[in-house]
């Protein structure tokens, strides 16, 4: 099969060709947002556009595209769904032996306030899963978290994806860092370093704005010497390890710091007013809720021990999954790269979103016993045994978890093979190339470009790989440094997270608010917007004021 160049400007007119490039991810976007469509089929609906597009009007072959979109279909399931499919079986064993009701008790011990709780939970138990394991995980467990604790399904699902923002961008034991050094082919520890200048001022301000969703403002400022404690407590390692260690090892540390200094600072500090309702502020016209558990049936001992037991296993199972050495070892041994045939080296990216033209590669690795996924799965079988379950039970389970998901993980390879084709057909770089023509403009539109990719894709580690080379070759033709835009590219891309479609559709699935995935789209959008515009002001300021220019990395 002959070599086929990518297309960026189909109709000759850059206008016509962004526009007719945004469909099949704002189609996809407003068919959830109408609340009319179920997301499986707004995915289905977006998957078909987004082949008709790339073969009709970006002349991708027919058959690269199917290739392509059966890659894509692929690898939203490994990794993605198997996590989102595992976490949930692991979460109902504890729900079905009663385990989970003794962590509702014991965090309600800590603080029976629920905007305390939210920052426990969604901020910094959320932030060690997305070091730890990332690509849906934090919020899968913390929205299942919340939701058995009694907060409504509106609250769970929206705040977990508003809460795994900061964190993001070192996700996964730092994949997103890696993947930008890929990308550009800067050194990952000076792009690492940016980034830790830019998102620990976010890494203070969500927490107050998780809050502030929850409770209003007047709620807020009750809790605020918490929440500024959450905030540095998380920062500040955010910032020194990033710029003084690594940037592996970033959201383990902070957050693990955080949730120290949050607990500590609660044993000896309460607010006057106890805030006991599960529901959001505004109206929520959600399922009701259950009943804040009472301090006074909380179980100490070894019942307490053995209920954390399943969490602390997964915790150590993730981060032995999650470091170089043991995935290096497997993957070397049990899973060899495997070129995707018709596909493989045969679609060419071109300039400008390339300095010279470059083939793009298309590997499946089946790295199976490294997926997160299967970790989970094993943290979930040991347990299961733990908790008394037989062989056959562990089985049964297993089976009605698939049935349960079984809508949700068609969305979710639907979206990532959207995802994938718009990679694969040039989509992704013609909308890239609208953002970089915004000239004196382009630090804040580039980073509106991360945002975009994180949206589009459901992964700040593939924003990066799409969009970082672009970012740099950019940013070298306006004279502005290539390691503050490819920062920015991934600190914006953060805030795009919790609008992408793999996202809300992995919130509703943990809070069993299957069909809603509409709700909690029109919740968080506006705070996605926000906050990226937010980032795009500091990225503005670092490129171009002083004293922010002091704080732009050079190589």
């Amino acid at each position: 099969m002959s070599p086929w160049v990518q297309v960026y400007d189909p109709f000759g007119n850059s206008v016509l060709s962004t526009l007719v490039a945004v469909i099949p991810i704002g189609l996809l976007l407003l068919l959830i947002a109408s609340g009319k469509v179920k997301a499986h089929w707004a995915a289905l609906i977006a998957l078909a556009a987004a082949v008709a597009i790339a073969v009709w009007a970006f002349t991708m072959p027919l058959d690269m595209a199917l290739r392509a979109t059966a890659f894509g279909a692929l690898t939203g399931f490994f990794p993605i769904g198997w996590i989102i499919l595992n976490v949930l079986f692991l979460y109902r064993l504890t729900v079905e032996k009663g385990w989970f009701a003794i962590i509702q008790s014991a965090i309600a011990n800590v603080t029976p306030d629920r905007r305390l709780q939210l920052l426990l939970i969604a901020f910094c138990f959320g932030a060690f899963f997305e070091g730890a394991a990332g690509f849906g995980t934090p919020v899968a467990v913390t929205a299942a978290v919340l939701i058995g604790l009694g907060f409504s399904p509106l609250a769970a699902a929206g705040l977990s994806l508003i809460a795994n923002t900061a964190p993001v961008a070192f996700g996964a034991l730092g994949a997103p860092i890696q993947g930008l050094a890929t990308a550009t082919g800067i050194d990952p520890f000076l792009l690492g370093q940016m980034v830790g200048r830019q998102l620990p001022f976010f890494s203070v301000l969500v927490p107050f704005w998780l809050v502030a969703a929850f409770a209003g403002w007047r709620g807020m400022m009750q809790v605020w010497p918490a929440i500024l404690v959450t905030g540095l407590s998380f920062a500040i390692p955010q910032y020194l390890i990033s710029n003084f260690i690594n940037p592996w090892i970033v959201d383990i540390g902070a957050s693990v710091i955080s949730m120290a200094c949050l607990i500590g600072f609660l044993r000896v500090w309460r607010p006057k007013e106890i805030w006991t309702s599960p529901k959001l502020r505004q109206a929520d016209d959600s399922v009701s809720s259950a009943p804040v558990p009472p301090l006074s049936e909380t179980l100490r001992g070894r019942p307490l021990v053995l209920a954390w037991l399943p969490w602390v296993i997964l915790c150590v199972v993730l981060t032995l999954w999650g470091s170089d050495w043991y995935k290096t070892t497997v993957n070397q041994v049990f899973a060899p790269a495997i070129p995707v045939e018709g596909l493989h080296n045969l679609i060419e990216r071109a300039p400008p979103v390339v300095a010279a033209p470059a083939p793009e590669a298309a590997m499946f690795r089946f790295t199976f016993l490294s997926y997160t996924g299967t970790g989970i799965l094993l943290t979930a079988l040991i347990s299961g045994l733990v908790m008394g379950f037989s062989p056959m039970r562990l089985v049964r389970a297993y089976g009605g978890t698939i049935w349960a998901l079984r809508f949700p993980l068609v969305t979710i390879v639907c979206m990532l093979a959207v995802g994938t084709l718009t990679r694969y057909s040039g989509i992704d770089a013609t909308l890239g190339l609208a953002f970089a023509a915004t000239g004196v403009l382009y630090p804040f539109f580039g980073t509106m470009l991360g945002w975009l990719g994180v949206a589009a894709t459901g992964s700040d580690t593939s924003s990066n790989i799409l969009f970082g080379g672009l970012q740099k070759i950019t940013s070298e033709q306006l004279g502005i440094s290539p390691i503050l835009m490819a920062a920015a590219n991934s600190s914006g891309g953060v805030m795009g997270k919790m609008i992408d479609a793999q996202s809300i559709v992995v919130a509703s699935t943990a809070t069993g608010w299957f069909g809603h995935e509409a709700k909690i789209l029109r919740f968080v959008f506006w705070h996605s917007l926000v906050l990226v515009s937010l980032v795009g002001a500091l990225v503005m300021l670092q490129a171009y004021v002083w004293p922010f220019t002091l704080m732009v990395v050079t190589g």
